[in-house]
């Protein structure tokens, strides 16, 4: 599925634009490209992605675009099949020679992309979670969300608040998956955990109830860490609780999403994940940085869609706002010139955390971007 936008009626953004000169439709265009899983098995995260995209393309385009230039989004939607994505994207670089690209709704959709991307020397701004993406660096992709690594040293620095030290791995057989095991395999080293049990799933598994079984009859196991994307992380959950499995039970940031909780239902009473503060934007203290961006785009996604506000939403936002507000400081869209200038961004606030990268961080989030969240009563309620 293509959609090609090119729009100068909308609303205004100015959250990290500023003000902006000149007609619009008198200059070239700005090409955005996309590549998103819009529908499909991540469909959960790529359909808020896309519809970010468009929404905010559309504000920004009403405003006078960037500094006098109108901004042309092209979206494909590779239905999460890393072929598609890397398909996509060779067409964006050859055929709609993109000025820059944002997307990869998934891990394994970025990493299909990230060759194409060094050899055409095109600026990728992924929205996926895996550390790999960015780590070691490559020279032409950055990313916008936190890492798995990330979220499982969260999360330990959470058991260890807890008094407990002792961990029971359950990850899904999939690129996200995958590099959250490793990851959690190499904090759990660095920060003193045991890890007690690792188990895995498939993607499109319905029942997870054999693995499950065995960490209940675990007697070292204090917790359950699950790493996954999708269905399966509901369908963990609720064989958990099926189960009668009474140990503290974490998730990753993958289900960071209203989603994960209608999925599972009440079997996702009490569970916790690392999560960007977006989720819980109006529980945010006044003197975080942050809160005033993002309840003023929770405000906007949830009038513009009247559906709850996702942090893959978010990830979209941050990764168009950065690769536009590099066009300004870049001052054009030379693709070189480009990429130095998002290597610089420095002190962006966005839904994701506060941006500072380098050439040696393509992320540039600390792990004070994540906020420990647990769910309540059916929503996400901030864990102080």
């Amino acid at each position: 599925m293509r959609i090609r936008l090119l729009s100068t009626m909308a609303a205004v953004v100015g959250l990290t634009l500023g003000a902006v000169t000149g007609a619009a439709s008198a200059a070239d265009p700005i090409k955005v490209g996309a590549i998103i899983s819009a529908t499909g098995p991540a469909s959960f995260l790529g359909d808020p992605e896309k519809k970010v995209l468009e929404l905010y393309v559309d504000r920004v385009n009403q405003t006078g675009g960037v500094a006098g230039r109108p901004v042309q989004l092209t979206v494909y939607d590779d239905g999460g099949a890393a072929d598609k994505a890397a398909s996509f994207t060779k067409r964006l670089i050859e055929s709609d020679k993109v000025d820059v690209i944002v997307g990869g709704t998934t891990t394994a959709a970025t990493m299909a992309a990230a060759p194409l991307v060094e050899r055409g020397e095109v600026p990728f701004i992924s929205l996926a979670g895996a550390v790999v993406i960015v780590e070691p660096v490559k020279k032409w992709v950055f990313k916008a969300p936190h890492t798995d690594r990330m979220a499982a040293e969260k999360v330990m620095d959470d058991l260890k608040k807890r008094g407990l030290t002792k961990l029971a791995l359950v990850s899904e057989d999939s690129g996200f998956g995958k590099s959250g095991r490793e990851q959690t395999l190499a904090v759990a080293k660095e920060r003193g955990i045991e890890l007690v049990a690792d188990e895995t799933y498939g993607a499109k598994d319905t029942d997870v109830t054999a693995q499950l079984t065995k960490i209940r009859n675990n007697a070292a196991a204090q917790a359950v860490l699950v790493f996954g994307l999708g269905q399966g992380p509901a369908v963990v959950t609720k064989n958990y609780r099926q189960l009668g499995v009474t140990l503290p039970l974490y998730q990753s940031h993958g289900v960071a999403s209203k989603e994960y909780i209608r999925l599972a239902g009440g079997a996702a009473e009490g569970v916790r994940l690392p999560a960007a503060g977006l989720v819980v934007a109006s529980q945010l203290p006044d003197s975080d940085p942050q809160k005033k961006v993002v309840v003023e785009f929770t405000k906007v996604y949830e009038e513009a869609f009247s559906s709850e506000v996702s942090t893959f939403a978010g990830h979209a936002y941050d990764g168009l706002m950065i690769a536009l507000d590099a066009v300004k400081r870049a001052g054009g869209t030379d693709k070189a010139k480009l990429r130095d200038a998002i290597e610089q961004t420095k002190g962006y606030v966005g839904t994701g955390g506060i941006v500072t990268m380098s050439a040696k961080d393509h992320m540039g989030l600390s792990l004070d971007a994540f906020h420990m969240v647990e769910v309540k009563q059916g929503d996400w309620a901030l864990v102080k």
